[in-house]
């Protein structure tokens, strides 16, 4: 087949799983077509079977915000009419889905017909999706996807629960490649991050209000008072300055280590003890999904996707947002023990199994494949 891709190229989750998803893809035989205003940030390697191609926005004084779902949809056009593209899968219902009907409108008026997939994946409807502005808009671009799939049940209750579906949803869990996650790196290595006889904790994130990062510094916080540790924040956001002056405030900020946006994540994983998400919701859970295929266990909030990701008692606890109180308890049983913990690890691995990019990307091809019959029998 030939698949377009549209989604956003950033490091964030759902940029991450379209990428990873197309390369997989290509792998498989098929020729696909990135389609988005910059290249994907785990976009490496063009080949015969991988291409990208920029969306360009034109500035004009007109236009207070430029028009990139105009720009988006006449691009697919362009794109579907030159390389015979047969499916569009886009990743957000907004802008991505409303810029793929545009488009799929317009190929028709030539004869042209391309199914559109469209996969949800949390913000376009938890956050953006459900405001009043945007809702009528999300509405109608999910129900004239061709199909739609969201990336956990708990996504596509909420879907459900705050749209006017009149489409069936198909769960399609996000996934990764564990094979990249057999970690060769050396002890001397991990000495640049802590001491021997420290704890490594992590947490990575866009440190957006919705993570809640400062209780990660507070579950840190009660940690390094029973026994020696070391935090690791991964990322870039908004709320980085307030969690800054927290650590000075605790007197912990020589035991934090602020990474900021990084690409070395697979070592800084391989040798973290413990993960920390405490999000006020997740549709998923990518990021704990990443520690647990690296052999990390999970604390992690009850929220969204989260307990269909992290097993409580086995790869690692659930507790309710803000509670950390119970975290912090959760986390030092799980670190006291060497024993217990080597078990924790082995099973967070065992759990990330289940997610196998392998088991999932087959899940997505008879999706294309029964969307395709369909758009042929019309």
């Amino acid at each position: 087949m030939k698949i377009g891709i549209v989604c956003y190229p950033t490091f964030g989750g759902s940029g991450v799983v379209a990428t990873e998803l197309g390369l997989e893809l290509s792998k498989r035989g098929h020729e696909i077509h990135f389609i988005t205003y910059n290249q994907p940030v785990r976009l490496e390697l063009l080949s015969n079977n991988v291409h990208y191609h920029e969306v360009n926005v034109p500035e004009y004084p007109l236009f207070h915000y430029q028009p990139y779902e105009l720009a988006l949809s006449s691009k697919l056009v362009d794109m579907v009419k030159l390389h015979g593209i047969e499916l569009l899968h886009v990743h957000y219902a907004i802008p991505h889905a409303y810029a793929g009907y545009m488009a799929k409108k317009m190929l028709q008026e030539e004869g042209i017909y391309v199914p559109i997939v469209t996969t949800l994946h949390g913000t376009d409807i938890t956050l953006v999706g459900s405001h009043p502005f945007y809702k009528p808009a999300v509405t109608f671009s999910i129900n004239k996807s061709d199909a739609v799939t969201t990336v956990s049940q708990s996504l596509k209750d909420d879907t459900l629960r705050l749209f006017d579906i009149k489409k069936d949803i198909h769960v399609v869990p996000n996934f990764i490649d564990l094979d990249k996650y057999n970690h060769m790196f050396t002890d001397c290595q991990r000495g640049m991050m802590a001491m021997d006889n420290e704890k490594i904790i992590t947490h990575i994130s866009n440190l957006r209000k919705v993570k809640r990062v400062q209780d990660v510094i507070t579950i840190f916080y009660n940690i390094q008072k029973q026994m020696p540790a070391k935090l690791m924040l991964v990322g870039e956001g908004p709320e980085k300055e307030k969690v800054e002056r927290q650590c000075k405030q605790l007197g912990i900020f020589d035991k934090v280590i602020f990474f900021g946006k990084s690409n070395e994540i697979d070592k800084i994983l391989c040798f973290s003890d413990l993960f920390i998400l405490p999000s006020e919701t997740e549709s998923f859970g990518l990021a704990a999904l990443e520690a647990m295929a690296s052999s990390v266990p999970v604390i992690s909030t009850n929220t969204g996707g989260l307990p269909e990701v992290n097993e409580q008692g086995f790869s690692g606890f659930l507790s309710n947002v803000g509670d950390v109180d119970e975290m912090t308890k959760n986390a030092l049983y799980i670190l006291s023990d060497a024993t217990r913990l080597k078990t924790f690890k082995n099973n967070a691995r065992k759990q990330a199994l289940i997610f196998d990019l392998h088991k999932i990307v087959p899940k997505y091809e008879s999706i294309y494949e029964d969307t395709l019959k369909k758009c042929l029998a019309l």
